[in-house]
């Protein structure tokens, strides 16, 4: 579980991400630790890249120039994977924050992550499934707080919360959920809600109940009609599978 005073190092992509939407990220990232280090790469002398001055500088991100030396190559990755590699080798972060939708981070997130370092990531939905898999967790920028709309980005509207009928036909989503209970189960059949939600981001590192349109997993759970969930007498939340009627 991530600890409120974890250390970690955000270092975003922006080739990748707008800066419409760092408001967000960074909320988000402020449930997994304190953002020690923010850092921005780009090529600052592209037009499409100047509306970052003003997200940076309020909210103290470091940007870091990198000059498109040949073309076809993306330096600015090449530049933010050597910054992520020299902090990881100070040994001072708990946790590394990878905000890109590009793949081309893969190795990266897998190299921090042998080092018993967290990996936490950040993109679009059209993230190519290796580097989600690759993070310990990967947040969907379309699921946490709407970006506000401006000359670069249209504003998404908040996901509507997909119906019962249509999540117990979801056979991936309902898998996930029996497999995960009953592996946290204890004798009783009854599993803590929070083993269950870190098993779920084990087995697909982009679990998120928010995909669903659920701000919470037991709202989720609940919404499936599939498994009962109550208030333990020691304030936890437990799930079990619903017994068909006989």
């Amino acid at each position: 579980m991530p600890d409120a005073n974890d250390l970690l190092a955000v270092l975003i992509d922006a080739d990748n991400v707008s800066p419409a939407r760092i408001d967000s990220v960074l909320a988000e990232v402020s449930r997994y630790g304190v953002a020690s280090v923010k850092r921005v790469y780009g090529d600052w002398t592209k037009p499409n890249l100047r509306s970052w001055k003003d997200a940076a500088s309020a909210h103290v991100i470091q940007p870091i120039q990198q000059f498109d030396n040949t073309t076809g190559k993306n330096a600015t990755d090449s530049a933010l994977i050597i910054d992520a590699m020299d902090l990881l080798y100070t040994a001072r972060f708990q946790g590394f924050c990878i905000v890109s939708s590009d793949s081309d981070f893969t190795r990266l997130a897998s190299r921090i992550r042998e080092q018993g370092i967290t990996v936490y990531g950040f993109g679009e939905r059209k993230t190519p499934e290796s580097f989600r898999n690759a993070c310990d967790r990967f947040t969907y920028l379309e699921v946490i707080e709407t970006p506000v709309a401006d000359d670069a980005v249209e504003s998404t509207p908040v996901r509507a919360q997909v119906p019962a009928v249509k999540l117990r036909t979801d056979g991936r989503l309902v898998s996930a959920l029996r497999a995960s209970v009953g592996s946290a189960a204890g004798e009783d059949g009854r599993a803590n809600l929070a083993a269950v939600g870190s098993l779920l981001r084990k087995q697909q590192p982009d679990f998120d109940s928010r995909n669903w349109g659920y701000a919470k997993l037991s709202d989720l759970i609940r919404a499936t009609g599939l498994f009962d969930v109550e208030t333990a007498p020691n304030g936890g939340v437990m799930v079990q599978q619903r017994r068909k009627a006989a």
